[in-house]
């Protein structure tokens, strides 16, 4: 059970990374005065990415109320 914990630790850190590029890019960029296309698309990349990562944890905590009932 070690090994999916930290399997799931891997994981949450590269889901966390790619939430922070999705939404600090797009806010540097438009700082610096970049293309609005660029910034859209990454904004909506970066809702996508809060998408799958509620929807992760919904099944995550669906997994570890199974686990406990089962115990």
């Amino acid at each position: 059970m070690k090994e999916a914990t930290d399997v799931l630790k891997i994981v949450g850190m590269i889901l966390l990374a790619l939430f922070v590029l999705a939404v600090g890019v797009p806010l540097v960029l438009a700082a610096a005065g970049v293309a609005l296309g660029i910034l859209g698309f990454l904004v909506s990349l970066a809702i996508t990415l809060i998408k799958i990562a509620v929807v992760l944890a919904i099944i995550y905590l669906i997994i570890v109320g199974v686990r406990a009932v089962l115990k």
